[in-house]
């Protein structure tokens, strides 16, 4: 397999021609790696099912546990399930752009997680690919999830397209991923947003 392409993107102003070429690789079936404030993700287009098989044969991930959408802004969700909880929207308000991970009822009985980064290459990036983007860690499943360029590059030893390298990560710890059921959430992971924080939003 080809070496990936790695772009440097330090800074705030992520460099727009760099950002465009990656989410054509993405667009394309490829997969990019980017970094968010938490840890690196892994994405592909959410809609090319070559892409996610690719994607969970990557990672070493059962076909049948699916990934949460990165998103570049709010107004997404709703395009996207039926109907966001009150409640949803309060966490949204709170936390997004931020480490959390809201799952959300879907159509057909399933549901859907969404994240929304607090980075500007992420964001950028997400924008520019104009697709919902499923990404999981960039590492395989079961090994540590990578904070930089390098721990990427070793992590996933020849398994993607493009790399958007942004530095090391703020956080370096995953999202909390919350459940929203109507008027209750349920903590699926505490990541970099504690419980306590949670529960005081939920409260009111």
């Amino acid at each position: 397999m080809a070496e990936p392409k790695i772009f440097g993107l330090l800074g705030t102003a992520p460099d727009p021609k760099a950002v465009y070429e990656a989410a054509e690789i993405l667009r394309a079936g490829g997969l990019v790696a980017f970094p968010t404030e938490t840890v690196y993700g892994l994405g592909v287009d959410a809609g090319n099912a070559k892409a996610l098989a690719r994607l969970n044969q990557v990672k070493g991930r059962p076909p049948d546990k699916p990934y949460s959408l990165h998103i570049h802004s709010a107004e997404q969700v709703h395009a996207l399930v039926p109907s966001v909880p009150p409640l949803a929207g309060r966490l949204m308000q709170r936390f997004w752009p931020g480490p959390l991970t809201i799952v959300l009822p879907g159509a057909n009985g399933q549901t859907v997680g969404f994240r929304l980064p607090d980075h500007p290459v992420a964001l950028a990036f997400l924008k520019a690919c104009n697709v919902p983007v499923a990404a999981p860690s960039a590492n395989r499943s079961g090994s540590p999830p990578p904070t930089d360029a390098k721990e990427v590059l070793a992590a996933l030893n020849g398994g993607l397209d493009c790399l958007l390298d942004g530095g090391p990560t703020k956080l370096g710890r995953e999202s909390t991923v919350v459940e929203v059921l109507a008027d209750r959430v349920e903590i699926r992971r505490e990541g970099a947003i504690g419980k306590d924080d949670i529960l005081a939003v939920v409260a009111g």
